[in-house]
């Protein structure tokens, strides 16, 4: 096994770790640990919300999880000699669950959970739909998942983790945080917001010193969304065999990561999506000097997928187009298709018994795959939802005979408060 540089004891909160990690981007958080160029090491990571959420048949904590707190990040780690103009390389050369502990109070001690985000409080990508809290726990069983809240079904995981980056430079994070406020005061008012600015309420820095740290916390860019640093990309693709192309912007890189799926669909549509877990992470690392103008990569991390990921070779597909569910017409809008093909798959699965909650609670967390299958034909985008037929315990297939049906259990638990 690597030396593992970032250890986290379990039966602690990740504010009292030995090592501080990070919930903001800030290029003045100082690296936690510094690492050579062709060094493998083991990482831990926390779930992304610290334990808030519990293994239960409640969506209470889902429906009040403290968003602000978000994301709870293993770094940054110092890659010597990195240089800004640089590529970082990283190799996923293993990742897991936590390691030797299968059960426990924290996902990833042999479980994990999916969640519908209540509109208030974040809200999902079929949130009109959706608008209240909804949760699954998953029990893992070596590398397979079931849940008790959706039965019926059983997949091998998908097993990334959902967020890795490199630090911004002072001028990304200036770029940043002036587009996104400029954003947010197109409409201050929207639920779910149209972008979240920095908060210092519940910011994590790292060994960022005292006198410094209130200026950080409110300069520090949210850990929420993708930017040209890689961040929260949530690409299920990014399996045990993955390599990674990260433009460097800061001495040493400063490279984090964190966000654990065991599982995800594509698009991780209920937003606290995939199976949420804590777990490990075997990482090599190295640089390419100057490859940012070598590859001509000035943003956004480019990648080589790893081949470990289970292969499914009967699919069920859905198809949605640019109508809204008013039979308004818009022009080639391909979030609006991908939403189309993913209620009418939801639609479609309520048929044999699962509610349309669980229904989608399942898109969140299986291995669907997701497509733009068409963008150019006027007015109308073409996206695809592909649902791996052998999850399921049952033929969904569409037949002449009797549609079958399963007992759906005790449901997905739904929030009392909205």
């Amino acid at each position: 096994m690597p030396q593992n540089v970032f250890p986290l004891d379990s039966a602690k909160p990740f504010t009292e770790q030995k090592i501080l990690g990070h919930n903001r981007w800030h290029p003045e958080i100082p690296p936690a640990v510094s690492v050579n160029p062709g060094d493998v090491f083991r990482v831990d990571c926390r779930e992304w919300f610290d334990g808030y959420i519990k293994n239960d048949d409640s969506a209470e904590d889902i429906a009040t999880a403290p968003l602000h707190t978000v994301h709870t990040l293993s770094g940054p780690f110092r890659i010597e000699g990195a240089k800004p103009g640089d590529l970082l390389i990283v190799d996923i050369l293993d990742v897991g669950p936590i390691p030797q502990e299968d059960d426990g109070p924290l996902a990833g001690q042999g479980w994990g959970y999916t969640g519908i985000f209540a509109k208030r409080n974040g809200g999902s990508f079929l949130t009109d739909e959706f608008p209240d809290a909804y949760k699954a726990v998953w029990g893992f069983r070596g590398d397979r998942a079931t849940s008790r809240h959706v039965p019926g079904v059983e997949f091998t995981g998908m097993i990334h983790p959902g967020l890795m980056g490199t630090a911004p430079s002072p001028e990304l994070l200036k770029t940043w945080n002036s587009r996104e406020a400029a954003l947010i005061a197109t409409d201050p008012d929207r639920v779910p917001a149209l972008a979240l600015p920095p908060e210092p309420d519940g910011a994590i820095l790292g060994g960022v010193p005292e006198t410094d740290r209130d200026r950080v916390a409110g300069e520090g860019a949210r850990t929420a969304p993708p930017r040209e640093n890689g961040g929260n990309q949530d690409i299920k693709n990014l399996t045990k065999g993955t390599r990674i192309f990260y433009p460097v912007y800061v001495d040493g890189a400063n490279f984090s990561v964190g966000d654990l799926h065991f599982s995800q669909g594509d698009g991780e549509i209920t937003f606290c999506g995939g199976i949420e877990m804590g777990g490990f992470l075997d990482l090599h690392v190295d640089v390419i000097k100057g490859g940012m103008e070598k590859y001509n990569v000035s943003e956004n991390a480019i990648f080589m997928p790893g081949n470990t990921a289970p292969q499914h070779s009967r699919w069920l597909s859905f198809s949605g187009t640019s109508v809204t569910l008013d039979g308004e017409q818009r022009y080639l809008d391909s979030h609006l298709a991908y939403q189309r093909a993913c209620l009418h798959a939801i639609d479609y699965l309520s048929t044999f018994g699962w509610s349309k909650e669980q229904a989608y609670l399942l898109l969140g967390a299986a291995p669907i795959e997701g497509r733009f299958s068409g963008v150019v034909d006027i007015p109308n985008a073409c996206a695809t939802v592909y649902l791996p037929l052998d999850i399921f315990d049952i033929d969904i297939r569409p037949g002449s005979g009797e549609v079958p049906r399963i007992d759906p259990g005790i449901g997905a638990p739904r929030a009392s408060v909205g």
